[in-house]
């Protein structure tokens, strides 16, 4: 019988516990999904306590949210497939079975910003002035949703022995392996960027400043933590989240200088 504990030898901590945490009518209930979605409620409170003080009407948000997620879920499978094509190309119908696993963060944002550039196009909504009150719930999101990687035994690195490392077992090694917990390290970067916005939320200039200095910040991490996992869609030998990583840092300083005219009095 295979032992699917997780285990934290250098910490002393163990955890065993399904990754299904209850069934209805025969259909799985994962950690992961309840994960997620107590993510998305927790930030969208975040958000909307944030927007009382930018005086953003909280509707507008709510709008935004229930119009943002399909398109987030929708982006997300499909930035995977797109990068990952080989394990769909046998089975394309595979593609539509995303309780089999399968999506990415970065895809669900370009979705998410999509659709929320769609809307205030439509409704004459500062878009800028609604990413920057979205950033502080989609970040204390992703910080608790990333613990649903941790439920699931994904999203680990390469082996190590350091003290923090997490035992698991490996179906492609066949045994326990020892290895870096890259969603730890993701949940508690994105944790500090959480507190780093709002404190940065007093040097605000312009809007869409929150929205660059959430580019800025979430990306750098990811660049680094990327790059120590070992399940990175890959276009040739780069790892494709480090190069999506990198344009939303150049964005992201894009962004904030051009509020501040830095690099821009000359042109």
């Amino acid at each position: 019988m295979i032992d699917d504990s997780i285990v934290f030898p250098g910490l002393g901590l163990r955890f065993d516990f399904s990754p299904v945490a209850f069934k209805i009518f025969g259909l799985e209930v994962r950690w992961y999904g309840i994960i997620i979605a107590i993510g998305f409620l927790c930030g969208f409170i975040a958000s909307t306590y944030f927007a009382k003080k930018e005086d953003v009407n909280p509707e507008i948000l709510l709008d935004v949210a229930i119009i943002a997620l399909p398109f987030a879920i929708i982006f997300a499978r499909a930035y995977y497939v797109i990068f990952n094509f080989k394990e769909f190309k046998d089975n394309i119908l595979s593609i539509f079975a995303i309780r089999q696993g399968g999506i990415a963060i970065y895809g669900a944002l370009i979705g998410a910003l999509l659709s929320t550039y769609i809307y205030c196009r439509i409704k004459n909504i500062n878009f800028f002035k609604i990413c920057d009150v979205g950033v502080h719930g989609l970040i204390l999101g992703q910080a608790i949703g990333r613990w649903g990687n941790f439920a699931n035994r994904e999203a680990y690195g390469y082996e190590t022995d350091l003290p923090w490392r997490m035992q698991i077992y490996s179906s492609e090694a066949g045994k326990r392996i020892e290895v870096h917990p890259t969603f730890l390290y993701e949940s508690l970067w994105d944790f500090l960027i959480f507190l780093l916005l709002i404190f940065l939320r007093k040097y605000k200039k312009k809007e869409g400043d929150m929205l660059g200095f959430y580019f800025i910040f979430y990306s750098i991490g990811r660049f680094f933590i990327e790059g120590l996992r070992t399940d990175s869609l890959m276009i040739g030998n780069f790892r494709v989240s480090q190069i999506v990583a990198a344009l939303c840092i150049v964005a992201g300083i894009i962004i904030v200088s051009r509020n501040r005219r830095l690099f821009f009095d000359k042109i």
